[in-house]
């Protein structure tokens, strides 16, 4: 990519993170941290990486895009409010009764939303599922799926890895986010899913390790995926939970619980710093 693509992937990031922290602390409820941590794949996918149209949202010739981990919605909600799918200024209104910007994405009610998610475990099955039908009707679209490294320890995604290795489905790509942490503490304490690596190749995905915050390492891999034939394929993001927000970084107490005032100002404070250095480099 250019320096002034990169550029611009770097400043709608920040603008992106700025949209979790107004979702969560409007909400007084959210998941920051993984949204957080996840905010260069959101950005990646619909900036730069995903046929889409915010102004036909149900384009049948889309690629699609499924939130497995579907508590991260306020990530997914800012990069659609970005993208133009409907005003930024609804992110505050997130969980709100009456807001089509719900706790969990709902495909029925929100604009840009593919699939209805929140239990964790079944939303990469939605998503094998939609990578067949489109290899059934001839279509050309690609279908990716967001995981996170808890939501993996679920039996389901080892199942639907299965299910995508044995179809072929070489239009599907299952990007993991691998932060380390999830609500109980750090993964490999609660029920290690290591190596992630080596379990998906058994189940017969190709795979690219990336730092998840590299716009230059998620380009490289988005570009292997396509490139890979006959095989899903699999990004595993290495990341860091509630990036870019001080107090949020890799702690745990930030995976449910949303900004209080002063917390709110004080990572708008830093996001807004991030902002002004990216546009003066």
């Amino acid at each position: 990519m250019t320096i002034s693509e990169k550029k611009q992937l770097m400043a709608t990031a920040c603008k992106v993170r700025m949209g979790i922290i107004e979702g969560t602390h409007g909400a007084k409820a959210g998941h920051p941290g993984g949204s957080l941590s996840a905010t260069e794949a959101f950005t990646y996918l619909y900036f730069k990486e995903m046929n889409v149209d915010p102004k036909n949202p149900k384009w049948e010739d889309r690629d699609r895009f499924v939130l497995s981990k579907g508590h991260t919605a306020p990530g997914l909600y800012a990069t659609l409010a970005h993208k133009g799918f409907f005003p930024v200024e609804d992110l505050p209104t997130l969980r709100h009764i009456g807001s089509y910007l719900q706790g969990h994405p709902n495909m029925n009610e929100t604009p840009g939303v593919d699939m209805s998610t929140g239990s964790l475990g079944q939303g990469i099955s939605a998503a094998a599922g939609m990578a067949l039908a489109a290899k059934y009707q001839g279509k050309d679209c690609r279908v990716y799926t967001l995981l996170g490294d808890g939501e993996i320890q679920e039996g389901q995604v080892w199942e639907a890895c299965m299910f995508a290795a044995h179809y072929n489905l070489d239009n599907f790509c299952a990007i993991i986010d691998n932060n380390g942490l999830q609500i109980d503490g750090a993964v490999a304490d609660v029920m290690s899913p290591y190596p992630i690596d080596e379990k998906l190749k058994a189940f017969g995905f190709e795979i690219a390790v990336v730092d998840g915050h590299s716009f230059d390492e998620l380009e490289a891999a988005f570009a292997q995926a396509k490139a890979t034939k006959g095989k899903p394929f699999a990004i595993i993001m290495k990341t860091v939970k509630g990036k870019g927000v001080s107090f949020m970084e890799n702690n745990a107490g930030w995976h449910g619980k949303a900004p209080n005032d002063e917390e709110y100002a004080q990572a708008m404070a830093e996001l807004k710093a991030q902002l002004a250095e990216v546009e003066a480099m």
